[in-house]
């Protein structure tokens, strides 16, 4: 059974929304809580990284399809607790300021950079590191798994900075209020058909290796980086279409403190 793209593609949907939705909470229980709650959820979240790095380490010579599905957790226990030090402000950049109005597209850029900096070169050197410790290994799912999520975080930071219709900061903590005034409301941007040609042709191209390989685990591999990659896909649709997709995480979260940050359209939170 687990050896069905179904199945795959299915636990990959699953994967995706538990994971974004166990960030959240824990980053919304430690908001609640103050800066020392957010620096303790960076700390006890260590041991999913320790994990993820091992088990990352340990799938690339085994090609079974047990060990695909934990390569893919493997990057996403790694991609997580990044994703969670940035959100608890842990690891952002050195620009804490909201950006004001009316400022020169190359210092509005900077400024933009200047808010993720830190976590953004993390991402980098994480993915450099993987790929120098797995490339050629027998299965590079996890490997493959980290370098969509990344290209895809790039791409909808871009969206978001060039301009979106739809853009949701529901999920953004107090610790990172100023993002929000250095993203765009706008009908289109010149990135946004760039960044969905370009997701849309991976999707293809995993789809094509999908097809072609005949191995158990090469099947659930390459259907859990085609899932993957759709939901980036999705995510960036969703950067324009008018659906509610925040109400997949809403239900199960506390309330947030009482705050003045500015509302924006729903849209993905592309975090």
């Amino acid at each position: 059974m687990w050896a069905s793209p179904w199945i795959a593609a299915l636990s990959a949907l699953f994967l995706w929304w538990f994971s974004t939705g166990a960030i959240l909470l824990v980053v919304r229980w430690a908001e609640r809580r103050g800066a020392i709650a957010r620096q303790l959820a960076g700390l006890l979240g260590l041991p999913v990284l320790a994990a993820g790095i091992w088990v990352y380490q340990h799938t690339l010579v085994d090609g079974s399809v047990a060990a695909a599905y934990l390569a893919f957790l493997s990057a996403l226990a790694i991609w997580g607790w990044i994703e969670l030090a940035f959100l608890t402000g842990l690891i952002t950049g050195p620009n804490g300021h909201r950006c004001p109005d009316a400022l020169p597209e190359w210092e509005r850029f900077i400024r933009a950079w200047g808010t993720i900096a830190y976590h953004e070169m993390l991402l980098v050197s994480v993915m450099i590191a993987m790929a120098l410790y797995g490339w050629g290994a027998e299965s590079t799912v996890g490997l493959w798994t980290f370098v969509v999520l990344f290209f895809a975080r790039v791409s909808a930071k871009l969206n978001l900075f060039f301009g979106v219709p739809r853009i949701n900061v529901e999920f953004i903590p107090q610790v990172l209020s100023h993002l929000p005034s250095h993203f765009r409301i706008a009908k289109l941007n010149w990135v946004f058909p760039v960044s969905i040609t370009a997701l849309s042709f991976a999707v293809a191209c995993w789809l094509e290796r999908l097809a072609a390989v005949t191995e158990p685990g090469q099947i659930v591999g390459f259907a859990l980086l085609s899932a993957i990659t759709a939901l980036a896909l999705l995510e960036h649709w969703l950067m324009v279409v008018p659906l509610p997709d925040a109400k997949l995480w809403r239900w199960m979260l506390p309330e947030p403190k009482p705050t003045n940050k500015k509302h924006y359209p729903e849209g993905p939170h592309g975090l």
